[in-house]
């Protein structure tokens, strides 16, 4: 395979969109944290801690994204950096650390995905036993 120019920056779009995700995911969970702690402090509902929980446990896995992507990206240049030095091997290298890096992170949003859909089954379950009552 030759490596050029072309092919880390191709990674560059694709990053960048996945970064604004994460970033738009942390912002809306901070949020979602904080109206649910203060709905918490007034009602105390044992599902609203639970709910937390589950938010908190998000929080950390798109922590966890973001720096895998970052250091995606981070490695991307490294590589440009490479073959701008002519060290082709190198370079290789570097690529490959950077796809790995971004399957981590990639990886890691599977798994907050699955986190999500646990908390929204508590909410259904809440619903749920609700519903039950006359």
């Amino acid at each position: 395979m030759q490596l050029t120019f072309a092919t880390p920056s191709l990674l560059f779009p694709a990053i960048s969109l996945l970064l604004l995700a994460y970033t738009n995911k942390f912002l809306a969970i901070a949020s979602l944290i904080r109206t649910l702690h203060d709905r918490y402090e007034q009602e105390n509902q044992p599902v609203l801690r639970e709910q937390i929980v589950h938010l908190r446990k998000r929080l950390n896995l798109i922590r966890l994204m973001q720096t895998f992507g970052i250091a995606s990206f981070l490695m991307c240049f490294v590589c440009m950096f490479l073959l701008f030095e002519n060290q082709h091997l190198a370079a290789t290298w570097a690529f490959a650390i950077a796809l790995v890096l971004m399957m981590v992170s990639l990886a890691l949003s599977l798994g907050e995905i699955w986190i999500s859909a646990g908390a929204l089954r508590l909410l259904l379950k809440d619903f749920e036993k609700g519903s039950d009552k006359p």
